[in-house]
């Protein structure tokens, strides 16, 4: 994943995870830590939105773009912080990434296989993969919200 994704990846998860009402302090601190990073070195950048609507696809592409036109993808600190925060939500509240979904640009792998993906967005996305063995993806829910259930097509 390239840097700039990781980090909208992170703080769209992270904001999933830490503004519920129920998230532990350590993903709280985590996420306010690297929002707060961002907004004091990249003032033109606004992580409001993606705060706000996590799930928005819209909103994570604007962030992007806002971040590519800054040095973000080189600060040391800022990727530290942002990995850190996405290793943090996968030990403490992994069921946070199904607000974002699955996105892996740039994936380098013999071998993927992803399993049972619910996502309020876009469901799996990739983009400039290269594969060496395969790829197996089942059971991906996207535009469903937790607690729906996906129509089952019917298979008559």
């Amino acid at each position: 994943m390239d840097p700039i994704s990781l980090i909208v990846v992170a703080l769209a998860t992270g904001a999933a995870a830490g503004l519920k009402p129920t998230a532990e302090a350590a993903i709280r601190d985590a996420y306010a830590g690297l929002k707060r990073l961002i907004t004091d070195r990249y003032r033109q950048v606004d992580v409001g939105p993606v705060e706000n609507r996590p799930s928005s696809e819209a909103k994570r592409r604007s962030l992007e773009e806002d971040l590519r036109e800054t040095h973000a993808a080189a600060d040391p600190e800022l990727l530290r912080d942002a990995k850190a925060l996405l290793d943090l939500i996968a030990e403490r509240d992994p069921s946070a990434a199904t607000t974002v979904g699955i996105d892996l640009p740039g994936l380098r792998a013999a071998f993927v296989d992803i399993e049972s993906v619910q996502s309020g967005g876009t469901g799996v996305r990739g983009r400039g993969w290269e594969i060496a063995g395969g790829v197996r993806i089942k059971n991906v829910e996207a535009g469903v919200r937790p607690g729906d259930t996906a129509e089952q097509p019917d298979p008559s």
